[in-house]
């Protein structure tokens, strides 16, 4: 008798463990469901649209500037480093010469030949310091035109809605974008619009 009241409260507490877990777990589903159905209504209609990239940097003028800009900088450095390569090339042959025809004493040939090495040495490190000053500043100009896109194209999706706006490059990894969903002209014609206002201010 005793066993068979041990047996059935262990059954008893089983089933109760057993509906105490069912209860609780498909609460938990429900709550995942419920938050889940809310998220997709969230997202509502999924819009896209795209922009050809190589596009827009041949045909807007903040690339241009830019581009411009970068070249100048160039140029100048370029000159500024060829003055200074003429002036150690001409040192290097009035050192020669001397040397040649006995003008200066082992010493002062010892002396000018250190100098010249030591010139040429700030050549070099001058070139180097000049390539890493032109690649920061394209680096920088190409964050700036990449900023001002993604800057103008905030303000333009605040009208349309787009879920996202795709970036199309040749051998990028978008491979086709549907011409009607294609933003390009007008992002163009925005974004030098916008470029000539803040170039007036």
């Amino acid at each position: 008798m005793k066993k068979t009241n041990l047996i059935i409260n262990i059954l008893f507490g089983l089933a109760i463990v057993a509906l105490f877990v069912l209860h609780f777990t498909s609460g938990k589903k429900a709550n995942v469901e419920s938050a889940n159905s809310t998220q997709v209504q969230d997202l509502g209609e999924f819009t896209a649209a795209w922009i050809d990239m190589d596009t827009i940097l041949n045909n807007y003028d903040m690339y241009f500037d830019m581009k411009s800009e970068l070249e100048q900088s160039s140029k100048k450095k370029e000159a500024e480093l060829t003055a200074k390569s003429k002036s150690f090339e001409k040192q290097a042959r009035d050192f020669q010469d001397k040397v040649q025809k006995g003008l200066v004493t082992r010493s002062e040939a010892q002396q000018l030949q250190a100098d010249l090495a030591n010139k040429e040495q700030q050549l070099y490190q001058m070139r180097d310091e000049m390539r890493m000053q032109l690649a920061e500043e394209e680096q920088v100009k190409l964050r700036q035109i990449h900023n001002s896109i993604v800057e103008y194209l905030k303000e333009y999706n605040a009208d349309k809605g787009y879920k996202l706006i795709f970036s199309s490059t040749f051998g990028g990894p978008v491979l086709y974008g549907h011409p009607a969903i294609d933003i390009t002209k007008e992002v163009l014609e925005g974004l030098n619009k916008k470029y000539a206002e803040t170039k007036k201010n």
